[in-house]
């Protein structure tokens, strides 16, 4: 059968009879027998483990289980219960009884665990090389890489294997496989999957991450397996995200300026950016040149800093006994954590803290940031030859990214004349997991073609709402406007501004006693049109937000231009005593630039 693995055609065919979980089994079983010539796996579940998952969802109800008969694979650092965790080194290996909390999530909305793939030893490289299992080959031309470190992860779901796939994302791990394999990585913000389960690389900034063959399926993936897990002392739940820019007509999104551009020396890595820039303009994309030195900085401090002391200490009792048993170069990297001082620790923490306060400011001007996920791909030997510099440079657009708490989704971005896949990367604040995902959604629909190395079909967008996006606007006319001096209360809320205009002409408009405030008033006649912005901001944040606004101000509902109606700033009647009215100038800038002195 020539079954096409997207989630949400599996659906159709489960819904209207054409499939039954044990009949895809069956097809997945005769996908994967003889020898597996591209290193995908170190363990897989028995034939009749994977029938008895299968039989298990017999006269289930598809509607109340999300992943119903969907199969997914495991990097071979996240635990299966039964199944060994080796995280790519013969000798660690451990049987857990229970599976990793996403893991388990992911079972109990009905997927079904087909096995634990091959990686980057200690989940340490992006090249998928450094594993006694042997290299994982490129699932478009074995001879190539096929990133790392959750390579196995990525190939099992671009041959066709499984539906989506877990990895592992410290440094890049579940976006360069992604881009090299023409698959969705997401990246999802820092906790949102518990690491319970999880064995560490660098435990402060690990997080499980998502293969998919659409933005979609990795968006329904992620509503089941995120969640606040108060056994993991890094968890903490997705929160709103307000501004949806991966729905919008018009958003801002960032591009690194050229002088920080880096395809060493591939001409069609670049090519296929510049189309990937023009791509997203043409979805309404307004581009904003980046300063990205910030970034670079600060992804130079994960090899170069004391976070490699945290590789060291999540191994250390394995590695001090056995040394020998560790990859050469993985070998090399984890001795150099050894001798860092605490003083040392310290003074790269304060590095970082204001490397990220210069970073954080990028997106007072930008919704999105855009950047190549790899700057090139190499063969398999030259990796071998060059194991360190070669995946340093892997490394350059991803590594800073778990150091600032940003969150991000790798999408397909067309081929290299040999038919090599190329991959960009969306980047934002954490929580904005779903405005990435519908982004990439629209990126990966208006680029088209096959998801994977076999032959599937993209599935009709569909519109989802599964993860936390409940947003409220307001209308703001006086000292929260951009740029003026109350702007922070809404930016440090994650609000987003998402028009400038006015009100509809039935207000009067006042500076009030303080000099500092205007007040604004409905009336029957005589009113005019007074200039806005109207901000939008997740409504968890709205109600702290509304308690900070001092008498005889508050908010109601306020019409704007177009007829629509918003929350906004009004004022009592009693506050206009000794208040100016100020209706004529038709706004608070124009006020203050001194026009009504």
């Amino acid at each position: 059968m020539n079954i096409s693995l997207d989630i949400a055609a599996l659906r159709r065919l489960y819904q209207s009879g054409e499939l039954t979980p044990l009949g895809l089994v069956e097809e997945l079983l005769a996908r994967m027998a003889g020898e597996d010539t591209h290193h995908i796996w170190i363990s897989r579940l028995g034939d009749d483990a994977l029938r008895a998952y299968a039989r298990n969802l017999e006269g289930k109800d598809i509607a109340s289980l999300p992943l119903y008969g969907i199969p997914f694979a495991i990097k071979d650092n996240i635990d299966l219960a039964g199944l060994p965790t080796t995280a790519a080194c013969p000798e660690f290996a451990y049987t857990p009884e229970h599976s990793a909390t996403a893991v388990q999530r992911l079972i109990d909305a009905g997927a079904i665990p087909l096995g634990k793939t091959n990686l980057d030893q200690f989940a340490t490289g992006l090249n998928g090389t450094r594993s006694p299992y042997g290299a994982c080959r490129n699932a478009f031309d074995p001879d190539f890489i096929s990133g790392g470190s959750s390579s196995g992860s990525a190939v099992a779901v671009a041959r066709g294997l499984a539906s989506f796939s877990l990895g592992t994302d410290t440094a890049g791990s579940g976006r360069v496989p992604a881009a090299f394999n023409h698959l969705v990585g997401h990246k999802p913000s820092c906790g949102a999957l518990s690491t319970c389960g999880v064995v560490p690389a660098c435990r402060s900034l690990d997080a499980v991450s998502i293969f998919a063959l659409t933005a979609e399926d990795a968006e329904r993936v992620l509503a089941v397996a995120a969640g606040f897990d108060a056994a993991d002392e890094y968890s903490r739940p997705l929160s709103p995200h307000g501004f949806d820019f991966g729905r919008a007509a018009g958003f801002r999104f960032g591009v690194p300026m050229q002088k920080d551009l880096a395809f060493f020396g591939n001409a069609e890595t670049e090519r296929l950016f510049g189309e990937a820039v023009e791509r997203i303009q043409a979805l309404g994309g307004t581009p904003v040149a980046v300063d990205f030195a910030p970034f670079l900085d600060t992804a130079r401090l994960l090899y170069g800093g004391p976070w490699v002391a945290e590789r060291y200490l999540a191994i250390r009792d394995f590695f001090d006994a056995q040394p020998d048993k560790v990859f050469p170069p993985v070998c090399e990297i984890i001795a150099g954590g050894r001798g860092i001082s605490a003083a040392n620790t310290f003074a790269h923490l304060y590095t970082l803290r204001a490397l990220k306060r210069t970073c954080d400011a990028v997106w007072n001007d930008i919704d999105v940031m855009l950047t190549p996920t790899a700057g090139t791909i190499y063969r398999v030997d030259e990796m071998e030859a060059d194991p360190i510099r070669l995946n340093s440079n892997l490394g350059y657009y991803t590594n800073f990214m778990n150091l600032l708490d940003l969150a991000a989704t790798a999408v397909p971005a067309g081929f290299q004349n040999d038919g090599l896949p190329f991959g960009i990367t969306l980047i934002a604040p954490p929580h904005q997991d779903g405005p990435l995902l519908h982004l990439a959604s629209r990126m990966q629909q208006a680029l088209g073609g096959k998801l994977g190395a076999t032959d599937h079909v993209l599935p009709d967008a569909e519109t989802l709402n599964l993860l936390p996006g409940d947003q409220v606007r307001v209308a703001v006319v006086g000292a929260h406007l951009s740029d003026l001096p109350l702007n922070h209360q809404l930016t440090e809320r994650n609000a987003r501004r998402v028009a400038t205009t006015q009100t509809a002409p039935t207000y009067r408009f006042y500076a009030l006693s303080d000099g500092k405030r205007p007040g604004l008033i409905k009336v029957e006649s005589g009113g005019a049109a007074i200039a806005c912005e109207v901000w939008e901001m997740p409504v968890g944040h709205f109600g702290s937000f509304v308690a900070g606004i001092s008498a005889p101000l508050g908010i109601g509902k306020l019409e704007l231009a177009d007829g629509s109606i918003v929350n906004g700033f009004i004022c009592e009647g009693i506050g206009l005593a000794d208040a100016r009215e100020i209706t004529e100038f038709g706004g608070w800038r124009a006020w203050l630039e001194g026009k009504g002195e």
